[in-house]
């Protein structure tokens, strides 16, 4: 019998275990998407193009010999499927002399889930590189979702082609109950294969087994004095 309780209780922990990576293949993937809509904002955010297309109203141009740098850029809006998103940053940058290369201080970027929960993405930097759709971003990458859950990186390079993301650099994963750490993580075909290596480890914090819940709940509970009661 007690053979059986401990296979319930490793059952219920692998159960959970399988929720925990289900949630942080939510959680990785939505941080490629919010890098996706950093790059749709670019388009925006790109201060040559704002020179001649756009009004400046979305930031303010500062013209410093062959580079240009929009100052607080700021950007709202839906997705095709209705969710709501904002991408800020402290500044946005462009040399003249490389116009293909944007630079991004202080990212922030918000992007509302289809289960109502929202995550979001911070990055002290990033540089994207226009003609091979490269993102890099770090360091001081975090993500972070109101379902609890968290995610830091000291970097992740963003192949928005192929919908991929290489961060060889220590991973750190919070999760409700539990933390992961890894040396390296690769994301795949945007979240279809999310894989963890270099000195991989996690620590899940079990519930207790149910029999041990309802022995709790049957002790009595400890008598009160007599001095006790009359105080």
């Amino acid at each position: 019998m007690q053979g059986g309780g401990n296979s319930e209780h490793a059952f219920r922990g692998a159960q959970r275990h399988s929720r925990n990576v289900r949630l942080m293949r939510i959680l990785i993937p939505a941080g490629l998407g919010l890098a996706a809509l950093v790059i749709l904002v670019m388009t925006y955010f790109n201060p040559m193009r704002l020179l001649y297309k756009l009004p400046s109203d979305l930031g303010t141009l500062v013209i410093s010999g062959s580079k240009i740098t929009m100052e607080s850029p700021r950007l709202a809006g839906y997705t095709r499927d209705s969710r709501a998103y904002e991408v800020n940053a402290k500044a946005a940058a462009q040399d003249l002399t490389r116009p293909e290369i944007v630079e991004l201080k202080e990212l922030r970027a918000k992007i509302d889930m289809q289960d109502k929960s929202a995550v979001e993405m911070r990055a002290l930097g990033g540089v994207y590189n226009t003609k091979s759709e490269i993102l890099t971003l770090g360091p001081g990458i975090r993500l972070t979702s109101t379902t609890g859950y968290e995610a830091r990186l000291a970097e992740a390079v963003v192949d928005i082609r192929k919908g991929n993301i290489v961060s060889d650099k220590p991973v750190e994963v919070k999760m409700l109950k539990g933390t992961l750490n890894a040396n390296r993580l690769e994301v795949l075909n945007a979240g279809e294969l999310l894989r963890f290596d270099g000195g991989v480890a996690m620590t899940l914090m079990l519930d207790p087994p149910a029999k041990a819940k309802e022995q709790n709940k049957e002790q009595p509970p400890a008598p009160v004095s007599q001095e006790a009661a009359a105080q």
